[in-house]
């Protein structure tokens, strides 16, 4: 065996940017969720000794199956695996044991339960093969199946063959799902995760292959998930550098079945929000959005910034603005027109940046950050719970508690610190979008710190009932329509057209409880962009019909 993995990033999740049919059903595995006690869950995940180069990673990775477990009623406990006890599992209905580090020793306690149990125990990529150093060493004559070797990258990149190739390519219900790859030729690092174990099947009769992946480069296919009786192992981690287009929608799907539960509903579901509505909306370009909506009985969500500030003048020649929402003529008109026809309010922050700092971009609101500190990617000096809450009261306080009251709310950018989405939760028990989450309550990110803590941004095929931050949050996971705007904001993300949302959509369907959730901006109608905006618009909210998808009411959920 060779640990390719050295050799290359060891951890990057993609931020997708603004980025249900049937499935398996195992007979006598199927619950109820709604009728039994919450499913008791139990996450191991590697945690190497401090000073050693990524030794948070495996917490990581332990957070976003924990979040993804928050879809059904469970209870979950994240525990490194270096800490397991003899005879832990059995307290557990399922156990799930992320081997992100390649030769980080496994306690002898935890190989002979699992391989012992009747209960489920789901092994993900690195160390089965530390079972043959086990007492009687049959773990493959015991579940009829051994992972005894990695495969990486077909050969090493370089400039003249940047792109080897690798097992990359997943089929899921008749999609095909592209894990990630880039290779920069000027400092020769792999942004990509290709190690898979390559499994061998000494007893098909007791082994259902139930997932391939396949190598394009060389024609080759491995198993890709496997099942024997309890035990699953699924041979990389479907965590790392995830997006719309990625097998992490394979484990979003597949843990019906090792959790053995029924989909919450047999509707695949679709949202829509416009998103940074503030007093510099154009409330004709609003009434045109609503308009395509309410024709077709859809409930949406309105993300609004309830208080308008551009302390440096960027976009008033010059001169600071700080206008209230109490004085915010367009953005009433705007909601005015919108509420009566099925807009739901949500609090996008309060001001959506960060005092008189270009935050990275302008200082406006809807531009920049509000709760981090993205100048130095760290959180901001007064980052605290109480400084938090009060900027979120804050933006309570001025939408009041009439028709403009917000029923949700979404950090400006996805991002804000623990201490920030703690002081969140206590007034909004729902979050709309992607997250960010940490692996400390303090985190340093410093990537010359060994012990660095990770950042990790994850999107949901689903509703979540309870994230590792305690909130519900409902999805989106197609991104946004956008356009190249690098030449006004440095906030401006990668190109999105409306077919790159419908390929995101279409990928969705894999998913029992599926969501194809999305946002759009407003001023994409404004004619000073040249942009098909109302068009594009149309277009995708007409390809998630044809797709099947049910639109939502988001209070209702």
């Amino acid at each position: 065996m060779t640990r390719l993995a050295r050799r290359f990033t060891t951890f990057t999740v993609l931020l997708a940017l603004l980025v249900l049919g049937c499935g398996w059903l195992w007979p006598g595995l199927v619950r109820a969720a709604d009728v039994h006690a919450p499913i008791r869950t139990l996450v191991l995940y590697d945690a190497p000794a401090a000073g050693v180069d990524g030794n948070r990673l495996g917490k990581a990775y332990a957070i976003m199956l924990r979040n993804l477990l928050g879809h059904w009623d469970t209870t979950v406990e994240l525990l490194p695996m270096q800490r397991y006890t003899a005879g832990k599992l059995d307290g557990y209905d399922a156990t799930f044991y992320l081997g992100s580090h390649y030769d980080l020793p496994v306690p002898s306690a935890f190989l002979l339960d699992a391989r012992d149990t009747r209960k489920t125990v789901v092994w993900f990529k690195y160390k089965l093969w530390q079972h043959d150093s086990q007492p009687g060493a049959d773990f493959n004559t015991r579940r009829g199946f051994a992972v005894q070797r990695i495969r990486g990258l077909n050969a090493l990149p370089s400039a003249s063959q940047p792109r080897p190739g690798f097992f990359s390519h997943v089929t899921y219900k008749g999609r095909v799902l592209r894990k990630f790859y880039d290779y920069n030729t000027t400092t020769g690092t792999v942004s990509a995760d290709p190690d898979v174990g390559v499994i061998t099947i000494s007893d098909p009769a007791r082994v259902q292959t139930l997932v391939y992946i396949d190598n394009p480069a060389t024609g080759e296919q491995l198993p890709y998930v496997v099942r024997s009786g309890s035990f699953w192992y699924v041979a990389d981690l479907p965590l790392s550098f995830i997006g719309p287009g990625d097998r992490y929608l394979v484990l979003c799907d597949l843990l019906h079945d090792m959790l053995g539960v029924k989909a919450e509903t047999a509707r695949q579901r679709a949202l829509v929000r416009f998103e940074d509505v503030s007093e510099l909306v154009v409330p004709a370009n609003a009434r045109q959005l609503a308009d395509v909506l309410h024709e077709r009985r859809i409930p949406y969500g309105i993300a609004v910034i309830p208080r308008l500030r551009d302390p440096l003048g960027a976009y008033h020649q010059g001169t600071a603005r700080d206008i209230p929402f109490a004085e915010a003529r367009s953005l009433k008109a705007a909601l005015g027109y919108m509420l009566p026809r099925g807009g739901r309010v949500v609090a996008h922050g309060w001001t959506h940046q960060y005092g008189t700092l270009r935050n990275p971009s302008t200082g406006v609101s809807g531009d920049d950050y509000e709760f981090w500190d993205m100048t130095r990617n760290r959180p901001v000096p007064e980052d605290s719970t109480a400084w938090a809450l009060d900027r979120v009261d804050q933006a309570v306080a001025e939408l009041g508690k009439g028709p403009y009251k917000p029923f949700a709310f979404e950090a400006p950018h996805y991002q804000a610190s623990p201490k920030a989405y703690a002081a969140i939760r206590q007034r909004f028990p729902v979050t709309w979008g992607r997250l960010v989450y940490y692996t400390s309550d303090t985190p340093d990110l410093d990537p010359k710190n060994p012990d660095r803590d990770f950042a990790v941004g994850q999107f949901f095929p689903y509703v979540i009932r309870q994230d590792h931050y305690g909130n519900k949050v409902l999805p989106e996971n197609l991104g946004n329509i956008q356009y190249d705007l690098s030449s006004i904001t440095m906030s401006a993300g990668t190109p999105q057209l409306a077919a790159d949302l419908l390929e995101h959509a279409a990928n969705a369907k894999v998913v029992r409880d599926g969501f194809a959730s999305f946002y759009f901006h407003p001023f994409w109608l404004s004619p000073g962009f040249r942009r098909p905006g109302l068009k594009d618009f149309k277009a995708v909210i007409d390809g998630i019909d044809a797709l099947g998808f049910v639109w939502a009411d988001p209070v209702a959920l």
